[in-house]
């Protein structure tokens, strides 16, 4: 009954409903945020005191920006159950909007600590060179295309 094949498939049978499930959740969750930005920005625009060129506009941001990390989280899910793997490209560049989001929507007082500014640099070229060495290893390892043969071009078939 627990030999490794029967465990094997017991637990990716676990892994693949997990992941199902939590797509399913993130799913509502994105429903409930896009319909949330929807009303904030409506709220806002009918609001002539709003200051858009400020703070009003980095809120805005800043939702758009976590509904955008949610998506390409559901992207990861839904790749994982394709391909049976997590797919290392969409992690990167998840982390990547993550930490990005983070330097877009920095409050105004945390520019006074340049430990905090030069650790989300340092964060932002980790995740960009490591999203480009991983696009080069695939890159080296995609298939060289071969032209298909005819008769007309392989003299040895005529």
């Amino acid at each position: 009954m627990f030999d490794d094949l029967s465990f094997l498939r017991a637990i990716t049978a676990f892994e693949r409903a997990l992941a199902k499930v939590l797509s399913l959740v993130l799913s509502g969750v994105l429903v409930v945020a896009a319909i949330q930005l929807l009303l904030f920005l409506g709220n806002d625009l009918l609001d002539l005191s709003v200051n858009w060129t400020g703070e009003g506009l980095i809120r805005l941001l800043d939702e758009v920006l976590v509904i955008l990390i949610a998506l390409e989280v559901l992207q990861n899910l839904t790749a994982y159950l394709r391909e049976h793997a997590v797919q290392i490209e969409l992690v990167l560049v998840t982390a990547l909007t993550a930490v990005a989001r983070k330097v877009i929507v920095m409050p105004p007082g945390v520019q006074k600590n340049p430990a905090d500014l030069i650790g989300l640099g340092f964060a932002v070229l980790s995740l960009a060179a490591a999203y480009w060495l991983v696009r080069q290893s695939h890159i080296k390892r995609l298939p060289t295309r071969k032209e298909p043969t005819t008769a007309f071009q392989d003299p040895d078939r005529l």
